[in-house]
């Protein structure tokens, strides 16, 4: 497995459109992205950027998030999403997390995720459903 120090870290750009808004104050003031949006979007770029860290059959899955979610994003605006690797424990592998929008910081944090074998880990499906 790949050490923190080999540089792992990934860069992605989304564009804010009406799917990943939220618009609750009312008329005047237009959409914005929503959390819920930011962390899926820090969690699937950190799911990306592990992916050099696995064998076969494996996948990652989120076991914790911490996100301070800093600033506004409307509508139509690029955001661009940052991790990187900081720390692997075995299975566990932890990210540090930022996001920008064109005008500034929006996001700053880190997720853990943790490598799994995928037949395990449909075996255990399975079984929770008997």
């Amino acid at each position: 497995m790949a050490n923190p120090e080999q540089n792992i870290q990934l860069e992605r750009t989304q564009v804010v459109r009406e799917p990943v808004c939220i618009d609750f104050m009312g008329p005047g003031v237009q959409p914005v992205l929503s959390t819920p949006s930011l962390i899926m979007w820090l969690e699937m770029a950190s799911r990306e950027a592990a992916a050099p860290l696995l064998g076969q059959d494996e996948e990652t899955v989120g076991t914790a998030m911490d996100l301070k979610h800093l600033a506004p994003t409307p509508l139509g605006m690029k955001v661009t999403l940052k991790t990187r690797v900081v720390e692997i424990k075995g299975r566990r592998i932890r990210f540090q997390l930022e996001a920008f929008d064109e005008v500034e910081k929006i996001a700053e944090g880190w997720h853990e995720r943790a490598r799994v074998s995928v037949p395990r880990f449909a075996a255990y499906l399975e079984q929770k459903k008997e």
